[in-house]
């Protein structure tokens, strides 16, 4: 028996490796993608948006990116595999190549902060995929990667939620001020910052989906049979 009170865990290690293998998949070939092209095949991708395509073509539709540049590049023109590792790029990153790394001579296919939010997602996933237990609730779920003796207190005093939340603030809040502080002021971060800023976001949203895809109720024939820390049962309010 697991401590979560269930007898398996296949759904958990399931779903937290799928998390592993697509985010280390992406997060790999952002390095493989510019390497095993031409040297300076890809040059600055400069007026790219996040959300949009910028440099589909080199010009008409979906070519925002190639406006007033020198250098024009179209991820349609590349081969399958780096075609579609570039055109996500383009579509989830500003490519701003201030903030991107290059390789070979070549652009990154997303930037800096890019590479270790999924870094930061396939950690979360591989911890999840050996540490995480259904525990009925998304939130409780979470918090099964902490060792249940350090959560007897939270659960003795039920502060379950401001301890969920406060992990979960720990590991976002330093994207979030140091990419709102680029946005309204003329403060200007730098690549190992938004790396490190980036990891810590990408293990929070990694251990989240994985606990979003595995908290299901349905395994239990009650709440009563979820085992808690300390011993603790979820219980139904009852009216006075």
């Amino acid at each position: 028996m697991n401590k979560n009170g269930l007898s398996s865990r296949d759904r958990e290690r399931k779903v937290g490796n799928w998390v592993f293998f697509i985010s280390s998949f992406f997060f790999l070939s952002f390095f493989i993608a510019p390497m095993v092209l031409d040297s300076g095949e890809i040059p600055e991708l400069n007026n790219g948006r996040a959300n949009a395509f910028d440099f589909a073509t080199t010009d008409g539709l979906w070519s925002n990116g190639n406006t007033n540049s020198n250098e024009t590049f179209a991820w349609t023109e590349l081969d399958p595999y780096t075609g579609f590792i570039y055109a996500f790029g383009d579509l989830n990153c500003h490519n701003k190549p201030e903030r991107s790394i290059k390789i070979n001579d070549n652009q990154m296919p997303v930037c800096t902060r890019d590479v270790g939010i999924f870094f930061g997602l396939a950690v979360g996933g591989f911890w999840f995929s050996r540490k995480g237990y259904n525990r009925w609730t998304v939130k409780d779920t979470c918090l099964s990667l902490i060792p249940d003796k350090w959560l007897l207190g939270t659960y003795q005093s039920n502060r379950r939620t401001v301890v969920w939340l406060l992990c979960g603030i720990i590991l976002c809040l330093p994207l979030i001020v140091d990419g709102f502080t680029q946005l309204l002021t003329s403060y200007e971060s730098n690549n190992i910052t938004r790396l490190i800023t980036g990891i810590g976001f990408g293990v929070g949203l990694g251990v989240l989906i994985s606990a979003a895809y595995s908290a299901r109720s349905k395994f239990f024939k009650s709440a009563d049979q979820v085992s808690l820390p300390g011993g603790m049962k979820f219980r139904l309010v009852e009216e006075e």
